[in-house]
């Protein structure tokens, strides 16, 4: 049976000091369980620039989707342990609301920060369809997967944003982990 353990956002926070920089939450993936957050968009920023997402050296997800990803973004970081596989979730408390949710890897020691991304090892993006797909439905939750570290562990960062430029609404992110 999977344990969920439910923390509020402001727990166990890494926080960056310069001033208009965004808090960074801190997040602990638990091998073969999952592990849940709560948390608020308002506790966030919106990102004026959004370049880095479409840039070669990212592909997180193509201009063509930015109006998905305007308001503001919440921030989580952790360490995805060797040999894992980590699947997160954002459950939107309204499913009315509509959220989206991007994650991407860098080096274990490197704390880049959109939009201060350079480059990363992998980034996944989930939002709202435009059209259904066939076999396929969608509901108000978010899923990115495939993050993977086989030999060496890698620091993953999670962004939680809304979309056309959704500002406040209530989420919990659910950060789970696979051995592999």
């Amino acid at each position: 049976m999977k344990n969920i353990i439910s923390l509020l956002l402001f727990i166990f926070t890494l926080t960056m000091n310069a001033q208009d920089q965004p808090t960074v939450y801190k997040v602990e993936p638990v091998p073969n369980q999952d592990v849940a957050y709560t948390g608020n968009l308002n506790q966030g920023i919106v990102l004026d620039d959004l370049s880095w997402a479409w840039s070669s050296q990212n592909a997180c997800f193509p201009e063509t989707q930015k109006q998905k990803f305007t308001g503001k973004h919440v921030f989580f970081t952790g360490i995805i342990p060797k040999y894992s596989e980590i699947t997160v979730t954002v459950i939107p408390k309204d499913p009315n609301a509509n959220f989206s949710v991007y994650a991407y890897e860098i080096g274990v020691n490197s704390n880049d920060l959109v939009p201060n991304l350079p480059r990363c090892i992998r980034c996944e993006a989930d939002h709202k369809w435009d059209r259904p797909k066939r076999g396929k439905t969608q509901d108000h939750t978010r899923i990115v997967s495939d993050l993977v570290a086989i030999n060496n562990p890698y620091r993953m960062v999670i962004g939680v944003t809304g979309a056309d430029g959704l500002e406040e609404g209530e989420f919990t992110l659910v950060i789970s982990t696979k051995s592999r």
